[in-house]
């Protein structure tokens, strides 16, 4: 297995940024416009709804790879022969507020699925936020195990932020940079910090022992194509400010 040399650098580097248009995100326009935003404003990768038509038309549109998300093996199999570079098992957020939960136990059992139908290719798996830290540590070293290559984190839908401004951005990020420091820890494989992310808790996540970050409604959340570039811009450059902190 190959991971696209483009991002294993960047994850090396701690300086990988993935845009996300959204797992349930199937708005071909939407997604056209974030992708291409993405690029512009300088990302690593971008990261899709498992839809093929949505992965052939994305194709069309950059020269990123592509990740495509999605909870059910068989899209990821559809998406991959349609051209997908690398997939996500989650993430999960877009779920939680239709009361659906994902347990350790499913999270597993999905990935074994997805590795014994894609053997091959780059696999990334969102660990769930839901689960305490302690339990969300032994899963990601499960999920490793099982044959994924990169841990996602999450958690800016359970985190309630009560202060504006900077302090706000940093409340609600608090869950997922929790994660990213306890996770990075005990696995060797890079890990991935998203989920209510932004341009002031980008250089944080990185520190907290990130190998990069994924960031989606700070920037799909966005109208207009201008400001989504200069959103990537700002991550970006966050990023490049980053200090790394090497895994003890």
């Amino acid at each position: 297995m190959t991971m696209y040399s483009q991002l294993a650098t960047a994850l090396a580097q701690h300086k990988a940024l993935k845009v996300i248009s959204g797992l349930t995100n199937f708005d071909t326009a939407k997604v056209s416009a974030i992708v291409k935003a993405a690029q512009a404003g300088g990302a690593t990768f971008v990261d899709i709804a498992a839809d093929p038509a949505l992965v052939r038309r994305v194709r069309q549109l950059i020269n990123l790879p592509i990740c495509v998300s999605a909870v059910e093996p068989e899209l990821l199999v559809e998406a991959v022969a349609a051209g997908a570079d690398l997939i996500e098992i989650g993430n999960f957020d877009a779920f939680y507020a239709q009361g659906r939960r994902f347990e350790a136990k499913e999270v597993l059992a999905l990935t074994q699925k997805t590795r014994s139908l894609l053997p091959e290719i780059t696999l990334s798996v969102t660990v769930p936020h839901i689960l305490p830290l302690d339990e969300q540590v032994h899963l990601a070293e499960a999920l490793v195990e099982a044959g994924a290559n990169i841990i996602q984190t999450e958690g800016g839908t359970s985190s309630q932020p009560i202060h504006a401004g900077t302090l706000g951005l940093i409340e609600k990020a608090a869950p997922t940079l929790a994660a990213a420091h306890s996770i990075s820890r005990a696995v060797s494989v890079p890990v991935l910090c998203a989920s209510g992310l932004s341009s002031v808790t980008v250089p944080m996540a990185i520190a907290a022992g990130a190998s990069g970050v994924g960031v989606g409604s700070a920037i799909n959340q966005l109208n207009d194509e201008v400001a989504m570039v200069a959103a990537v811009r700002s991550l970006v450059e966050a990023l490049a400010t980053s200090p790394v902190t090497l895994r003890s």
